[in-house]
């Protein structure tokens, strides 16, 4: 029974080097579930809070932009939305981690819902892109004029939150690459 425990205490012992470096790469995941949640939140709220009124010869006939017109944008919304909520309640895992940089299972349970998660993420960034894009350039084939020269600051907006969910989503994919060099270093 004690040869057994001394073994064990000198497994321990002897890996000393790759736990910190566990520990380190935890306390990165923390920092990246951070970022991505604070990108994702703010992509949201920025999108969400979008409109833009421009008068047409007088105030009882304009011309309104929000970001509720468009099902992309309103997609966009729910699915940062739903992302940040995710992060947030991975949060306290991520914290567990640093404590306890050795488990594994929980590692691939995140690894699972961070790449569910991503897809979501680039779905939803990837419907408000092609909008995005049609707002500045417009399409001629389809008669589709370009409003961005009328609504600026809605464009300005829309493409603001766009930046912020982009960087959310190269955030997640340091996450899952993160955790995967993590589990296979086991």
């Amino acid at each position: 029974m004690k040869a057994a425990q001394l073994e064990a205490a000198e497994a321990v012992d002897a890996n000393p080097p790759a736990q910190g470096l566990k520990k380190w790469m935890s306390m990165v995941d923390f920092a990246l579930r951070i970022i991505a949640a604070i990108g994702t939140l703010g992509s949201a709220i920025a999108m969400a809070t979008t409109n833009q009124t421009l008068p047409f010869f007088t105030q009882f006939l304009q011309f309104r932009a929000q970001y509720n017109d468009l099902p992309s944008f309103m997609f966009f919304v729910i699915a940062n939305g739903m992302v940040c909520g995710y992060l947030v309640l991975s949060i306290p895992l991520s914290i567990f981690h640093i404590k306890r940089p050795e488990l594994t299972i929980t590692r691939i349970i995140l690894i699972i819902f961070d790449t569910a998660m991503m897809a979501l993420l680039t779905a939803g960034g990837s419907a408000a892109a092609a909008i995005v894009y049609l707002a500045h350039n417009g399409n001629s084939s389809a008669n589709w004029f370009a409003i961005c020269q009328q609504f600026g600051s809605f464009c300005e907006r829309i493409t603001g939150s766009l930046i912020g969910s982009f960087a959310a989503m190269l955030a997640m994919i340091l996450l899952i690459i993160l955790s995967a060099v993590v589990i296979s270093r086991h």
